[in-house]
């Protein structure tokens, strides 16, 4: 029996469903490995490779030589639960939106607005059009596939 989590799965049937949660337990990273690769390889800035943070990994690596980063790690260690959660939420909403094939992030649309009077694409929360000038009348959009 899989957990619900009605935030990611509320619009999957069964086989979606099953599909995302063997996806999520691929992608997903564990908060006590976190926090003990923070601790232990920290210095090496490892705890950032794990969470998939390389520009901070590279950056705690070129001054491993110094100690500094071995301390910053140490007080990271306390914040690392919470970063893990945030990176599994993350995973969870794009494995999400790409089994429903809806937009990445939450509130983009999920295709383009076109103006009545000229055709053109226009951005959904324009009150003018960019090209004719035409006003937009929320009423009148309509929602086209993107060519």
């Amino acid at each position: 029996m899989y957990p619900t989590d009605p935030i990611y799965t509320i619009n999957m049937n069964d086989q979606q469903r099953g599909w995302f949660y063997a996806e999520y337990e691929r992608a997903r990273k564990d908060e006590v490995i976190g926090v003990l690769i923070a601790i232990f390889l920290g210095g090496l800035g490892i705890h950032h490779f794990y969470l998939r943070r390389d520009g901070l990994g590279l950056l705690y690596l070129l001054f491993s030589w110094t100690g500094i980063p071995m301390v910053i790690a140490w007080i990271e260690a306390f914040f690392m639960p919470g970063r893990v959660r945030q990176y599994n939420a993350m995973q969870a909403m794009f494995i999400s939106s790409q089994i429903l094939g809806g937009p990445i992030h939450p509130g983009a649309p999920a295709a383009a607005t076109h103006c009545e009077a000229c055709g053109n694409s226009i951005d959904p929360t324009a009150t003018f059009c960019n090209h004719c000038g035409a006003a937009i009348n929320r009423s009148a959009l309509s929602i086209q596939p993107a060519q």
